[in-house]
């Protein structure tokens, strides 16, 4: 890919915690990372569901935290109001855009159709030339092993080329996708 250093990283996730204690755990687990690394949270300002959760264990660790909100979301006092920084947009796609323009590189934990709705855009916009950040999945407990064949599948029924695939990489580990991220950067 090459570019410059990863500075920030965008955190799509969900605004649920999900059934499985393990999903808060994976989200705390990378806001933390996300910090001791020095790396810089951008996510989708929420104080719920995982979101919250990631952007409190990054902000216990000593981590910057950039969130992007819709007033949509503020009006309903879903803001985390204790974050570095807080943008409040007037929509979901001027969310999307900032997130993207604010971040060296992308990563998914687990969450609903917002989270998927992120994720393909990001992985679209790469498709189409308009970034080449790294993009990564955090596969926690095997949660996007039915999206990763799907995935597959349309690359072997030929809707998505096989470098496009290549675009999003697929880890349990954040660290893992993480280190990837720096390599390639290099």
């Amino acid at each position: 890919m090459g570019g410059s250093p990863l500075v920030r990283i965008c955190v799509f996730c969900g605004s649920q915690p999900g059934r499985s204690q393990r999903y808060a755990a994976a989200a705390a687990e990378t806001g933390k990372l996300l910090a001791k690394r020095g790396i810089t949270l951008v996510y989708g300002g929420a104080s719920v569901g995982t979101m919250g959760t990631i952007a409190d264990a990054a902000l216990e660790a000593g981590g910057e935290v950039v969130g992007v909100i819709p007033t949509s979301m503020v009006d309903r006092e879903l803001a985390h109001q204790g974050l570095t920084e807080l943008h409040v947009v007037a929509s979901m796609h001027e969310r999307k855009a900032l997130m993207a323009e604010l971040s060296d590189g992308f990563l998914a934990l687990p969450g609903g159709a917002g989270t998927l709705d992120e994720l393909f855009e990001i992985w679209t916009w790469a498709q189409i030339g308009l970034h080449r950040k790294p993009i990564g999945i955090v596969d926690t407990d095997g949660f996007y092993q039915p999206l990763v064949e799907m995935v597959d599948h349309m690359v072997i029924e030929g809707f998505i080329r096989p470098g496009y695939r290549d675009f999003i990489s697929v880890d349990s580990d954040p660290a893992k996708l993480l280190d990837k991220f720096a390599a390639e950067q290099n």
